[in-house]
């Protein structure tokens, strides 16, 4: 070879050299510049040790189940060893065959990409990102609508980032970081929320197909989202399990048997206004929860936030319960609507008292429109009110409730004004169950549907409580020694009081004048004896025991409140008869026992106040007195064939005047549940007594749900009787030897 040759080889040796080693100088130089923050800021080692992630918190009921969460994404952690082998062997199979192998940037997929997907512009030879490199970009997003140049940079920065992940984390740890971060849409972040919505089931519990699906929507989760494009997903199940043969984590045999199987979802989306104790939740982040964090600071000064902290809240709520009181609720709702939409049907100014007249009728509807979203919207937008009723009176396409479906909607079109008069129609309904020895609140309903009405009747809903206020009467008589047998004259009785005078009326007039026990004439609900014992031990006395029985709303103290004038809460209601089977101990209900963080630490406990509102004795005597309104009284259809309740239940009902409020409280030795029902405004009632009473509207709320809890052996209730207090009883509780100790009367 001449001088020449050599001299040209040399030159074209070092142009070769130059040629291919220059991209390779380049690509170090630019990485190099990326770790040194060239490019941008990196991530410190704290923000790599912690990154920020927020986490829902989630709500607990007393059987372990997650009833509910708060979010601003929906996700929860879950560790390594609870994710389904499934899971992470599609996912390295499928997204990043050599995982283990590569310490956050594989270098041969990048050489593949540079040279199949660039060079050969081959778009089906896959992309180079490692999982670890997806991972950083979902710790440390990208801006959005940057130029390639930027892009790349930003590149040059995720694989400086991914490799210190590397080092930071184990291979197990990233892939868990990286499952509970990803987000598979229908408000499921993470796998923990994508198995619970997408097939209600738990991360170690995905089967293999089951794991595919998840897996596949890696890729794209809104291309393959198995609820909206299900050939799509299908598809891509297929090639997720394909992959895993390919990488030998199943067979082929395994393969071909499960590419065939179809596409099943149990698909339930997570959506405050449904699912269980939608208005409990509601009460509890909206009132609890909010008091809560601002009251209570964390180590580093600021206020927890129960959006993003991953608190954990446990609540006393029964899941089973929950479901049996909802269920007892829509049962009787649904049966007594269409009778009141037929009453209705020719009444004047419907659905309202057809003794009111056409204004009055109409003031109470723009007093609904007027605290409406939609006019307050309106009017911010600077309309008038003549526009804005105008607006109300515009038809348009809507959603009302209806019981005629499963989804309890109607699409239709209607103005808003007819809208707010038909939403009005529907008869409402809150339910409460507490344990009366540990105050724990087991079921809360608060309405029919909280998608359409929001408004929550169990803490937030007051309502006169007629009839059922008759019994804290009767405590003040048993505790100045009356027996249930003491014997009173149904005779009218006036009452002075503030320079005026008051008769009351009974609503039945079949026992006028007769000679009738306490206990008999609790059972029927007789308004004479109720105001004849109010006058003797005063109005004021009454209040004083409806105060240690935890009652707190303002009574004024006149007679009539003897007939249920005060508007009381159905919590506050129920929790103050608990006093009765807790041997005269009131017990403040409760719904939360204790939250804790996301790593578990208990922030807080929570012990129910107490207080001795009257002697195990005179509550155990107040049971046999309200035994007689299940036995012979108002409440007695819990013992007829419908229900078949044998066993000890002490009640009442309650009717307010018109029919506008019904109520019953039912108390059994474990259980105290009540119910009031009732419309949206007083003036909509019905005008039927057979339907509009307490027994009618209340109380089969109450006996719909006992079936069920009963039928439950597993809530173990008991279907005993009342525990005797340890000392012996003074008051003497047969009625025929107390005639025979009492003769005359």
């Amino acid at each position: 070879m001449s001088a020449t040759e050599k001299h040209n080889f040399r030159r074209y040796l070092r142009i070769f050299w130059l040629i291919v080693l220059a991209p390779l100088v380049l690509l170090l130089l630019m990485v190099f510049g990326a770790a040194s923050g060239l490019f941008g800021k990196l991530p410190t080692f704290e923000e790599l040790e912690s990154p920020q992630t927020f986490l829902a918190s989630a709500v607990y009921s007393s059987d372990g189940q997650v009833i509910g969460k708060y979010y601003v994404q929906n996700r929860s952690q879950v560790q390594y060893k609870d994710i389904s082998p499934y899971v992470i062997d599609g996912l390295v199979a499928t997204e990043d065959a050599r995982f283990y192998d590569h310490s956050g940037v594989d270098l041969r997929s990048l050489f593949r990409v540079f040279f199949e997907t660039l060079l050969m512009h081959h778009s089906s030879s896959g992309g180079g990102s490692t999982l670890t490199q997806q991972l950083a970009k979902m710790l440390f997003p990208r801006q959005t609508n940057i130029g390639k140049i930027k892009l790349a940079f930003r590149k040059f920065k995720e694989w400086v980032i991914a490799a210190r992940l590397e080092r930071q984390y184990s291979k197990e740890e990233i892939i868990t970081m990286y499952l509970n971060r990803f987000d598979f849409i229908n408000n499921a972040v993470g796998i923990q929320s994508a198995a619970r919505i997408y097939f209600n089931s738990s991360p170690d519990s995905l089967k293999i197909e089951q794991a595919a699906v998840l897996v596949g929507m890696e890729k794209n989760p809104a291309l393959f989202n198995p609820v909206r494009k299900k050939v799509n997903s299908l598809n891509r199940r297929n090639e997720v399990l394909h992959q895993m043969m390919k990488y030998d984590y199943i067979t082929e045999r395994k393969y071909d048997s499960l590419k065939f199987l179809p596409l099943i979802l149990r698909f339930r989306p997570e959506n405050p206004d449904e699912g269980l104790a939608s208005y409990f939740r509601e009460y509890l982040r909206d009132n609890f929860m909010r008091k809560w964090c601002e009251e209570h600071p964390k180590p580093d000064g600021s206020h927890y936030d129960i959006y993003k902290d991953g608190l954990k809240i446990y609540t006393t709520i029964d899941s089973r319960m929950q479901q049996y009181g909802e269920e007892a609720v829509e049962e009787n709702c649904r049966y007594l609507q269409p009778l009141f939409f037929k009453e209705i049907k020719n009444r004047k100014n419907a659905p309202y008292d057809f003794r009111l007249t056409k204004s009055q009728a109409e003031d109470l509807i723009n007093e609904s429109v007027h605290r409406s979203d939609r006019y307050r919207l309106l009017k911010e937008d600077g309309m008038s009110d003549k526009e804005i009723m105008k607006n109300f009176n515009t038809p348009v396409p809507t959603t009302l409730f209806t019981w005629r479906n499963s989804r309890h909607s109607l699409d239709t079109t209607i103005s808003p004004l007819d809208s707010v008069r038909y939403s009005k129609s529907y008869l409402q309904c809150g339910f409460v169950s507490i344990d009366p020895h540990s105050g724990y609140i087991k079921a809360w309903v608060g309405g029919i549907d909280h998608k359409f009405f929001k408004y929550d009747h169990v803490m937030e809903g007051k309502r006169q409580v007629g009839s059922t206020f008759k019994p804290f009467i009767y405590t003040l008589a048993v505790q100045n020694g009356y027996s249930p047998c003491y014997k009173m004259p149904n005779v009218p009785i006036t009452i002075n009081y503030d320079g005026q005078s008051w008769t009351p009326k009974n609503a039945d007039k079949d026992d006028d004048g007769k000679i009738m026990t306490l206990k008999y004439a609790l059972a029927l609900s007789v308004d004479r004896i109720a105001a004849a014992l109010t006058q003797d031990f005063t109005p004021q006395a009454v209040i004083k025991i409806v105060r240690h029985m935890g009652i707190t709303e303002p009574i004024e103290p006149v007679p009539s409140i003897c007939l249920g004038t005060p508007e009381i809460a159905v919590a506050d209601m129920v929790g103050a008869y608990c006093t009765y089977a807790n041997k005269g101990i009131w017990i403040q209900p409760t719904f939360v026992t204790r939250i804790e963080d996301k790593n578990g630490r208990v922030l807080e406990q929570f012990t129910p106040k107490t207080d001795e509102a009257m002697s195990p004795q005179d509550a155990y005597v107040m049971l046999n007195m309200m035994e007689g309104v299940v036995q012979y009284g108002t409440g007695a259809r819990l013992a007829g064939s419908r229900y078949g309740f044998h066993n000890p239940i002490a009640g009442k009902t309650g009717t307010t005047q018109n029919n506008s409020d019904g109520w019953f409280i039912g108390i059994t030795p474990d259980l105290v549940s009540g119910c009031w029902s009732g419309f949206e405004d007083r003036a909509i009632h019905f005008e039927n007594m057979e339907y509009g009473q307490g027994a009618s509207e209340a109380l089969p709320v109450w006996g719909n749900y006992m079936k069920k809890v009963y039928a439950d052996k597993m809530l173990n209730i008991s279907q005993g009787d009342f525990q005797k207090p340890d000392k012996p009883i003074t008051i003497e509780l047969n009625c025929d030897k107390y005639d025979k100790q009492n003769p005359g009367y």
